[in-house]
């Protein structure tokens, strides 16, 4: 990570701080993330329905639109997240749904690639009081909570941390080749846990950093939706 890819992101962060959002919007939290290396879907932001059809075009369909907006951060829950597009006019019909939601906010809605993955994790980082930066490693999708499987560690993680969270995870088994699909590329995983800890000690202004789904797309593992949250004050 090179010191002007943190001042950057750096920068990012005090523009969404100065403008008083506690959240950045996924586009914007997928900025850092980008930053930092991870991989990621491919997506186009678009503020008016004329931008639908080329920059879904330009991503191959299927896609998912979404919408991305740091006064939304949890999308699902109200119905702004929509899968699967095959067409224009699915995608339009999409668009018009989601929209409405932006009025009087800022962002916009995210035409995003479409990953399949029948596999699901998710990771973050959470800020302890008394630990400082922590990693969290563990099963994703809409079980995350309902199964509670998750593993921390405190930043900063060796390859050796990352490696030995995956095994103390209950879900490990998902990560082996199972009903015909490959194992995940564990070194990609690790890397992306590692990464995650860095950030925490690159910008002490992030509280909280949720990533879910990280979809295992074959063996490679892709971040399908992000959230990040900034420490108040």
């Amino acid at each position: 990570m090179t010191a002007d890819r943190v001042a950057a992101v750096a920068g990012l962060l005090a523009q969404v701080a100065a403008r008083g959002q506690e959240n950045l919007a996924e586009h914007e939290a997928k900025q850092v993330l980008a930053a930092y290396g991870f991989p990621l879907t491919r997506e186009i932001l678009v503020t008016s329905r004329e931008d639908v059809g080329p920059a879904a075009a330009a991503i191959g369909y299927p896609v998912a639109l979404k919408a991305s907006s740091p006064d939304i951060p949890h999308k699902s829950e109200q119905g702004l997240v929509r899968l699967g597009l095959t067409d224009e006019p699915a995608a339009l019909e999409a668009y018009a749904a989601v929209a409405p939601a932006l009025a009087g906010r800022s962002g916009g809605v995210l035409v995003q690639e479409m990953i399949t993955g029948r596999r699901e994790l998710a990771m973050g980082l959470v800020r302890d009081p008394d630990f400082g930066p922590c990693v969290m490693f563990g099963l994703g999708g809409i079980f995350t909570e309902i199964l509670a499987d998750a593993v921390f560690r405190r930043a900063p993680l060796e390859p050796a941390d990352a490696h030995d969270m995956m095994e103390e995870s209950r879900s490990r088994r998902i990560l082996e080749a199972v009903r015909g699909m490959p194992p995940a590329d564990r070194g990609t995983l690790a890397e992306m846990l590692m990464s995650l800890g860095q950030i925490g000690l690159d910008h002490r202004a992030v509280a909280e950093i949720d990533l879910n789904p990280v979809i295992l797309a074959g063996p490679r593992p892709v971040v399908a939706d992000a959230l990040i949250v900034l420490r108040g004050g």
